[in-house]
């Protein structure tokens, strides 16, 4: 079983130091620990790292994150090994927050993505601390979201990539088809991901969101209901009014004189 750690990520971090670490040159071991302090590591080399007793293989694009107040043992296979690293604090406390990640992953694909956000941390570090754990704060929550779906709970590709664009074309017209197509799978298979993953149809998801975005739109803006009918994709007024009812239990006007959270 791959070795993890909880990480609690309902708030930021508190980013103590972050910078480019060079090791091997002096030796081509070494270990060391942080008491007080995560270790967060991205590296650009080969090597093998140890810590509570289990060996992690080192490749460039593996990142790695070490509790504080643990021994890790670094080896290095060449005299100068390069990593982009962030030391710092997790002060959340929520249990919803909690996620697990193992010590060690590749990033894969997101290795330059990630890379980056890292750079804007350690460039941001001397003038604009709140940034640099920001970005960590990033980097950190895409550590929860790497590998396959299985492990990570992530849904399946093809959901994910069809409710991202249902996202981004509220205000057009949809189908199922055109989403499939969108998605990389047939209208068929991706009913049966929509109806695995969220017990609904691929058009009651697509008439719940659009709901969910009026509601707002209708009770923390100005917007006039005929832009709130037309933002959300049913521009007829008469066919909105009629969704608002069944999907929120109100007209639409009743519905912008609610509080919320009432």
């Amino acid at each position: 079983m791959t070795e993890s750690v909880a990480l609690q990520l309902d708030q930021p971090p508190h980013v103590v130091s972050a910078g480019v670490g060079i090791h091997g040159g002096q030796a081509l071991s070494e270990s060391f620990r942080l008491p007080d302090l995560w270790q967060l590591h991205l590296y650009s080399y080969a090597g093998e790292l140890t810590v509570d007793g289990h060996r992690h293989p080192i490749r460039p694009g593996h990142l790695s994150l070490i509790r504080p107040d643990t021994e890790a043992h670094f080896r290095y296979a060449s005299r100068r090994s390069e990593h982009l690293y962030a030391h710092f604090r997790l002060p959340g406390r929520d249990p919803q927050g909690l996620r697990r990640v193992p010590v060690m992953q590749d990033a894969g694909a997101q290795a330059a993505l990630l890379g980056t956000l890292l750079g804007s941390a350690v460039a941001a570090m001397p003038t604009a601390r709140a940034r640099a754990s920001a970005e960590v704060w990033t980097v950190l929550w895409h550590t929860t979201q790497l590998g396959p779906p299985e492990r990570t709970g992530r849904p399946h590709p093809a959901l994910a990539a069809a409710t991202e664009y249902i996202e981004r074309s509220l205000a057009t017209t949809l189908t199922v088809p055109g989403i499939a197509a969108a998605a990389g799978v047939s209208p068929g298979h991706l009913t049966r991901l929509f109806r695995a993953d969220t017990g609904d149809t691929v058009v009651a998801w697509i008439r719940r969101r659009r709901m969910e975005r009026a509601r707002h739109l209708l009770q923390s803006s100005t917007l006039a209901i005929t832009a709130v009918a037309a933002t959300v994709g049913i521009p007829d007024l008469q066919a909105f009014n009629k969704t608002c009812r069944r999907e929120l239990g109100a007209a639409p006007r009743e519905v912008r004189g609610r509080r919320r959270g009432e």
